[in-house]
């Protein structure tokens, strides 16, 4: 276990105020770190630990936040701080109350004013991860070249060292070849949270929308809208009004499937089983398309 103390006065300091708390409380956060909730009656911190080599994860974490959070777009967890103790990587992060269920359209328009928050280049200023997995981020200027090499064929790459070979492999080199076809518009280097999911989304006390454990860089917003739909969507309500602050280009319905092979390859590195099957599907709906 990491030594919380040796946390709380790093809160303390940073904060500016003397922080002491009671025993730290374990909470549910995910498959990849430890969470705890650590409080002295009067305020509350969400904490994050893993190994020590983690750090710099917990560092582009951070930073990720405060560049959404600088856009005073949607709500985010204000870092606090972090660093090392006890042989374990700890993040301290502004603890919000949190419930399943609020204002949907608020969260749809929230997101769409975070896309308006644009740069000239795709990518970011440092790596980062997507769940475990390194995530880099070379400024581009030009998104096909940027999502060729640094999103579906990293991924490919990785699967392929991780036992994505044989039909599935080649199919997916080809589509790696073809993919620019699919994408017709003039997409914009957006902020994006990265890997926004229905358990990345959620609403405080007062049922505004929040997000969280971002994977950030600036890229295609469709990128963003594609992964709300992977696991089940946000809803009917967010998606109108996402769509009437800002509109989607037709042929989004299967750029979607484009950009959440993305994801898709990076499950069967971090978990294989069934996404292997679910990747190769995606990769023939997609060639199909193209006419291969």
């Amino acid at each position: 276990m990491s030594d919380w103390r040796a946390i709380a006065r790093h809160i303390g300091t940073t904060t500016g105020e003397p922080f002491r708390p009671g025993p730290p409380r374990q909470v549910g956060g995910g498959c990849i770190n430890t969470t705890l909730r650590l409080g002295d009656g009067a305020r509350d911190f969400f904490i994050k630990l893993n190994g020590a080599r983690h750090l710099p994860m917990f560092e582009a974490e951070a930073e990720g936040l405060a560049e959404l959070d600088r856009t005073a777009a949607i709500r985010v967890p204000h870092p606090i701080c972090h660093g090392t103790t006890g042989g374990q990587s700890y993040l301290v992060l502004e603890h919000i109350e949190l419930r399943g269920s609020g204002d949907a359209r608020a969260a749809g328009r929230r997101l769409a004013r975070l896309h308006h928050s644009t740069q000239e280049r795709f990518g970011w200023h440092r790596d980062n991860t997507i769940g475990s997995t390194p995530q880099r981020n070379t400024p581009q200027r030009d998104w096909i070249t940027f999502w060729r090499e640094q999103r579906l064929g990293f991924q490919l790459d990785l699967a392929e060292r991780n036992g994505f070979t044989g039909r599935a492999l080649q199919r997916g080199r080809l589509l790696l070849e073809l993919f620019p076809a699919l994408i017709d518009h003039q997409p914009r280097p957006s902020l994006i949270h990265g890997d926004l999911w229905g358990g990345n989304l959620a609403y405080d006390t007062r049922g505004g929308p929040v997000i969280y454990d971002p994977a950030t860089y600036y890229g295609d917003r469709e990128a963003e809208l594609a992964m709300t739909e992977l696991f089940g969507g946000l809803g009917r309500d967010f998606y109108h009004a996402y769509q009437e602050v800002w509109p989607l280009a037709p042929g989004y319905s299967t750029r979607k499937i484009l950009y959440n092979l993305y994801h898709i390859l990076n499950h069967v590195n971090l978990f294989g089983g069934g996404y292997a099957g679910q990747a190769a599907s995606m990769i023939e709906r997609l060639l199909a398309e193209l006419g291969q």
